[in-house]
């Protein structure tokens, strides 16, 4: 199963939510929930299979943890969902770069001090 699908699911939404302030036990996590253990076992099962949680055995007691790296595709779509810059930052700088040498050109160097001393303070 993929991030997407288990993600899907309300309960498994907030699991993956409460298991990113640390890992929990099954109980601690069915406490949270108006559903049983078993329900809340199956959900993670499914969160495991996707890479989004994993088991560690810590005596008797199985703990679930968050696997951030399973996330991973959710962020790489969100972010691709971003708006894109039109123009790379260098692109603008040389711009700038640019239109501050044909203002030097023209007024010469003096007037350019003089102007920018002057919106500074």
């Amino acid at each position: 199963m993929d991030a997407f699908a288990a993600l899907a699911d309300p309960v498994r939404r907030d699991l993956v939510s409460r298991l990113a302030n640390g890992s929990a036990r099954v109980v601690d996590l069915a406490g949270e929930h108006a559903i049983s253990r078993p329900a809340i076992s199956r959900h993670l099962r499914v969160l495991g299979e996707a890479g989004l949680v994993a088991a560690d055995d810590v005596g008797r007691e199985r703990h679930y943890r968050l696997e951030r790296t399973g996330l991973a595709p959710v962020a790489d779509y969100l972010a691709a969902l971003e708006p894109q810059p039109r123009f790379d930052d260098s692109v603008l700088d040389g711009l700038d770069l640019e239109v501050r040498r044909a203002v030097r050109d023209r007024t010469g160097t003096d007037a350019i001090i003089h102007t920018t001393t002057e919106e500074t303070a």
